[in-house]
């Protein structure tokens, strides 16, 4: 794979007076994303919530007075390349921390091979709720988001509400997939209820014929799906044409929007979709106002995106800890700024951290596509 590398969020900056430049060098961020590949839709939405964030800081003065240098490189979503480009991004003295990685494996696997230990360096907002990043602790990684387990239980709760007690799983044959199937059949498990069947496909594939199938013979009332997006449309789009009549869930990690593309409305009409932050479509919280508005500001070709919004607040989070790391911030002392924040309000969104805790949040609901194809509540 050919290597990309981006330096993003600098435009805001370079028109700013000389003053800014001088104070200081840049502060540093660097983030490993899938802007190719499968998960290539999901990685532009999550560069792009960060970065209108940190244009909005770098044209109002920056940070101490230094410009947040936005350094984005292409891992597409091969467990591999994340490992590599993130030794390389940590190699570099000048970045003081990462940020909005994507995949429970890749992100595993950095933790497994020492990566972030030997760095030193904060992650902060990944775009995973697996939970081995959570379990055993770990001090390197700042979640925005809720975990696997907590949004698999909100699924099964309502799915149980709703009657339906054949439930199925289908899963990415990966970290990712693994820890949103133990927390299907743990959320079972406390209801007395078995899984219907655990269906996997092939991680970086939208093979998905075998799941199709086995979910069909089991006579599910309700699937799981534990799968990024290619794999998602083509999981609906097939079993739907297949005559699959059971009411579909996801877990947070897709674009309906592509979904809806790829699968065709028809088929992604009713699906369920859990999400980790609130609803960015309408503008009652003032972080929501503050992102459509600089969204228009610096992206006025892009839509309202619920990956966006929640890399958006994550971008919050990293900017308010390297705020209080003061103005020479080191990794270290953006870590332990960042563990600081015991309870921010990022706009009626709030996060807490502590020196032993580092899931900001475990917000989580269930969205609908709806019959226009847009996302209801």
């Amino acid at each position: 794979m050919k290597r990309r590398e981006l330096v993003l969020g600098l435009g805001a900056a370079l028109a700013l007076p000389g003053a800014l430049a001088a104070r200081g060098a840049d502060l540093v961020v660097g983030q490993v994303a899938p802007l190719s590949g499968v998960l290539a839709s999901t990685g532009a939405q999550m560069v792009l919530g960060g970065r209108i964030w940190f244009d909005h800081v770098n044209a109002t003065g920056g940070i101490h007075g230094r410009a947040i240098k936005h350094l984005v490189v292409d891992d597409g979503y091969k467990v591999d390349e994340t490992v590599r480009l993130t030794r390389e991004l940590l190699d570099k003295p000048e970045v003081v921390a990462l940020f909005g990685f994507a995949g429970t494996a890749n992100v595993g696997k950095l933790l497994a091979e020492g990566v972030l230990a030997q760095g030193g360096a904060a992650l902060v907002a990944p775009y995973t709720g697996g939970e081995n990043l959570r379990d055993p602790f770990n001090p390197w990684i700042f979640h925005v988001r809720a975990g696997y387990a907590d949004e698999t239980e909100h699924m099964v709760q309502q799915a149980t509400t709703l009657g339906l007690k054949r439930i199925a799983v289908m899963y990415q044959e990966d970290g990712f997939g693994q820890a949103g199937l133990e927390g299907v059949k743990k959320a079972l498990a406390k209801r007395n209820l078995a899984l219907s069947v655990a269906a996997p496909y092939e991680r970086n594939t939208d093979k998905v014929e075998d799941a199709v199938r086995r979910v069909k013979a089991s006579d599910a009332q309700a699937v799981i799906m534990i799968s990024v997006n290619k794999s998602t449309a083509a999981f609906v789009r097939q079993y739907r044409e297949a005559g699959g009549g059971a009411q579909l869930y996801n877990i947070s990690v897709v674009d309906p929007a592509e979904i809806v593309k790829i699968a065709g409305l028809k088929n992604a009409h009713g699906l369920g979709i859990s999400q980790v932050v609130p609803y960015p479509y309408v503008p009652t919280l003032p972080a929501v106002r503050e992102y459509q508005t600089l969204l228009k500001k610096y992206a006025p070709d892009a839509q309202v995106n619920y990956t966006s919004f929640e890399e958006f607040l994550g971008a919050k989070v990293l900017v308010e800890g390297l705020k209080r790391a003061g103005p020479n911030a080191t990794r270290a002392g953006v870590v332990q700024a960042l563990e600081s924040l015991a309870n921010f309000d990022l706009g009626g969104v709030n996060v807490g951290y502590a020196p032993r805790n580092r899931i900001g949040s475990r917000y989580v609901e269930v969205t609908v596509i709806g019959n226009s194809g847009k996302l209801l509540k």
